[in-house]
This record gives C-alpha cells, sequence and structure tokens, in this order.
C-alpha cells in the first residue's frame, strides 16, 4: 500500500516538474512596436524630430514606457520580448538605457517597418506611442505612414497604421493586446479590434500639433496595470483578420505620386489621387504599401 502511494505521489511530482520546466523552456514571445507621437509627456512636434527641441526629453520618455511594459511583462513569468523601434528614422530609443532582457531592431530601411521581425511564434503584440490615422480631426499629428497619405483602405476599411499592422500581425495569428496612444488613437483602434484590446490614453489633442498631456508617471502606472490585465486575458485575444485577398486603395496628396505608381504591373488609377491594388494576401499587402508611400519618389 505504502509503495503504491509513494508511487503516484512520485509520478505526480514528475508530472508538475516537467510541466515547470516546459514552462521555463517556452517563454511567453512578445513583440512591442514602438511609434513617438503617442509616448506620454510628449505634446509638440519638436519632441518627435531630432533637430527639434526636447527630443532628446522624448527619447526618454519612449525609452521609459517599453522598460515599464517589459518589466510588467516580466512579473507575469518568462518572457522572449523583441521591442522595434518605429519611428521616423527608426533609431530613438536609447539602446543602452533599455531594459537588457530585450532584444531591439533598430533602423527604417526594413521592408516591414513597424512590424519588422514579427512572425507566428509570437504570441501576442503591443502597440506604444501610437497616433490616429490621416485625416482624423481630433488627432495628435494624425497621419498614416507619412504626409504623402491621405487615405488608406485594406478591403474598404479604412486604417491608419495600427490597423496595417494590426492585420499584418493577425494573418500571421498573432492578437494586438495592448495599445497606447492618444486618446483618439485608443478609440479608432478600440472600434477595429474590439474589447479584446487594452488601451491606454496618453494625451488629448487640442490640435493637430497641440496636446493636453497626462503625467508620465501615471500613464506608465496605467500601462504597467494594463500590461498585467492584458496577459491575464491573453487566452481570450483575438488577432484581427481582414481575409484574403486583400484590396488595397490609398489616397495621396499629389497626383505625381499616383501617375509614378502606375508603373507597378496590376496597378489600377481610381481618381487623380487615388490607387488601387489587390494583393495576396497581408504580407504582400504591407510590403507593397510600405515600398508606395516611402520609397517610391518622384
Amino acid at each position: 500500500m505504502f509503495q503504491k502511494r509513494f508511487f503516484a505521489i512520485f509520478t505526480l511530482l514528475t508530472l508538475l516538474i516537467a510541466q515547470a520546466g516546459l514552462a521555463q523552456q517556452n517563454p511567453l514571445k512578445i513583440f512591442i512596436s514602438v511609434d513617438m507621437e503617442g509616448i506620454g509627456g510628449i505634446g509638440t512636434p519638436k519632441m518627435t524630430s531630432s533637430d527639434g527641441k526636447d527630443y532628446a526629453l522624448g527619447r526618454k520618455l519612449m525609452t521609459e514606457e517599453v522598460n515599464t511594459v517589459v518589466n510588467a511583462i516580466f512579473e507575469q513569468g518568462p518572457a522572449d520580448i523583441l521591442v522595434n523601434d518605429s519611428h521616423g528614422d527608426m533609431q530613438n530609443l536609447l539602446h543602452t538605457e533599455l531594459d537588457p532582457r530585450v532584444r531591439y531592431i533598430q533602423g527604417n530601411t526594413k521592408p516591414y517597418g513597424m512590424v519588422q521581425g514579427l512572425n507566428s511564434s509570437f504570441d501576442a503584440v503591443i502597440f506604444l506611442g501610437y497616433h490616429t490615422r490621416a485625416g482624423t480631426g481630433n488627432g495628435f499629428l494624425a497621419h498614416t505612414g507619412s504626409g504623402n497619405v491621405k487615405g488608406l483602405w485594406l478591403n474598404d476599411v479604412e486604417v491608419g497604421e495600427g490597423g496595417m499592422n494590426a492585420a499584418f500581425a493577425g494573418e500571421l495569428g498573432v492578437p494586438v493586446i495592448l495599445a497606447a496612444g492618444d486618446s483618439a488613437f485608443t478609440v479608432e483602434i478600440s472600434s477595429l479590434l474590439g474589447n479584446t484590446v487594452r488601451t491606454v490614453a496618453t494625451k488629448e489633442a487640442i490640435g493637430a500639433r497641440v496636446a493636453m498631456l497626462y503625467h508620465p508617471e501615471k500613464v506608465r502606472a496605467q500601462l504597467a496595470e494594463q500590461t498585467k490585465i492584458a496577459l491575464k486575458n491573453l487566452a481570450t485575444a483575438k488577432p484581427l483578420i481582414i481575409g484574403k485577398p486583400v484590396r488595397i486603395q490609398m489616397r495621396f496628396a499629389t497626383t505625381t505620386r499616383a501617375d509614378v505608381l502606375q508603373a507597378i504591373p496590376d496597378m489600377r488609377r481610381v481618381d487623380g489621387f487615388t490607387v488601387a491594388y489587390t494583393a495576396d494576401d497581408a504580407d504582400q499587402a504591407y510590403q507593397l504599401i510600405r515600398l508606395m508611400y516611402k520609397y517610391i519618389s518622384f
């Protein structure tokens, strides 16, 4: 009798140890894409530009937000975290001041831009410092990709950078679980992704180039709290699925750019400022969109 009980207890302990070991071998994989306009404490365009007043402070605030979220993730257990700098020249985060437990992608000449490095092996995506799409009246520094773009639609749904990135992640089966930026952005991303995404508003736009700020310490406290909640609810998070093929429609600031893009096979002209293209999937759509607004010049 004793031997049977001993064997049962030994077997149970062995299973528990094996499960714990498996959890340690397979840490949670999190991808963090970090823009700058929506970072807490940034309230003027100059703070987001390398030659602008208080840009150094903007970089510090940006780095501190990332570290806050990273620390909150690790408080929940082991993790493998990849951080992708996603603003401007994508050389903004203070690399040596980032949490040493993360990996960091720097530089902007990359085919997948704000989602470079993201693949289906990740469990979740987090957006920090984001802004709303081009043309949003109550958005701080609202734009989509660059000033060249006046509108972007995927399968007839207008999206900004957050929506475009969420669609790319969704095709990989990876959900966006937390998104932070100005108040207009949080409304925009929530309407697109529903209640499976946690949001943190960092400021409210007074005008396109002026914002009423929430103190960075309060923003970071909310980020830490919402990160933990998002991770606890990870099992219920749902990726954004827009389907295949992906119909792209982009409206530009000038007719000249639309003229030049006619050189791409199967590109269609909708009107003087707008072109359309049907991509096989979100991956192909993402690379083409980035090519169209960033790398095509005239």
